[in-house]
């Protein structure tokens, strides 16, 4: 059987928390996505919306115009995808991971895309304003500059993580690379290509598909480092009969 001799304590910690806390957020994300995605269907008008467009009026500007221009780049299709097949190239061919990873990696990638797109075309909710300018054409939930930022730029946390980079890094680059997912959604909103709940339902949705990803990798880590230790032991036992 698959999972014949394997214990959990083949996990190591740090992928033992990973799981966990990738079904948590998981089973979180789904929840809230879903009753989001309910009143979208009914066509509900959401307060949080408006609030969120009268704090950004309050705030525009000139210069802030193009801050969020610049920033709402860092999740567009073109960006996205030239730095994914950089970094898919790097994980398959140069980085010490395994192999493995940048499987995982690429599913992430094309899988948020195609789910993104269909599910654009299910709600069909319109934008609150059409621009060429900053990408904001076709339907508007969810947002896929919020889903396309969080599962590219959440992965990059997670390579992180498992990174041997001292503690100290780990910390500034993850905390740089959250906040410019989060100013990805909410330039959006700035820019008026997107609502608020666009953003949110965007950042769920993107969130549960990369634990989905991450978890299932953690999980054939596991299964490879099984394997390999099995042929070591087998390896050994033969040489001492």
């Amino acid at each position: 059987m698959l999972f014949s001799g394997t214990k959990v304590s083949d996990l190591s910690k740090a992928s033992i928390i990973i799981i966990l806390a990738g079904f948590i957020t998981l089973g979180a994300s789904f929840y809230f996505f879903f009753e989001l995605a309910d009143e979208v269907l009914e066509k509900e008008k959401f307060a949080v919306d408006q609030w969120a467009v009268d704090v950004m009026s309050s705030i525009s500007s000139p210069r802030m115009d193009q801050l969020g221009g610049w920033i709402t780049e860092a999740g567009s299709v073109t960006l996205i995808t030239v730095m994914s097949v950089l970094l898919l190239i790097y994980l398959l061919f140069l980085s010490p991971f395994s192999r493995w990873v940048g499987i995982y990696f690429a599913v992430n990638m094309i899988g948020i895309s195609a789910l993104t797109k269909g599910l654009k075309l299910l709600f069909e909710r319109q934008r609150p304003e059409v621009l060429d300018e900053y990408d904001g054409t076709g339907f508007s939930f969810p947002s896929g500059h919020s889903t396309g930022s969080m599962v590219f730029y959440g992965f990059l946390i997670y390579l992180i993580v498992i990174s041997p980079l001292r503690k100290g890094w780990k910390w500034l680059i993850n905390s740089i690379l959250g906040i410019l997912i989060l100013c990805v959604g909410l330039s959006r909103v700035y820019l008026g290509v997107h609502y608020f709940t666009d953003i949110l339902a965007g950042f769920l949705f993107g969130l549960a598909w990369l634990m989905i990803c991450i978890a299932a990798l953690e999980v054939t880590l596991w299964n490879q480092r099984r394997r390999r230790a099995s042929k070591k032991s087998a390896a050994r036992t033969t040489e001492q009969a």
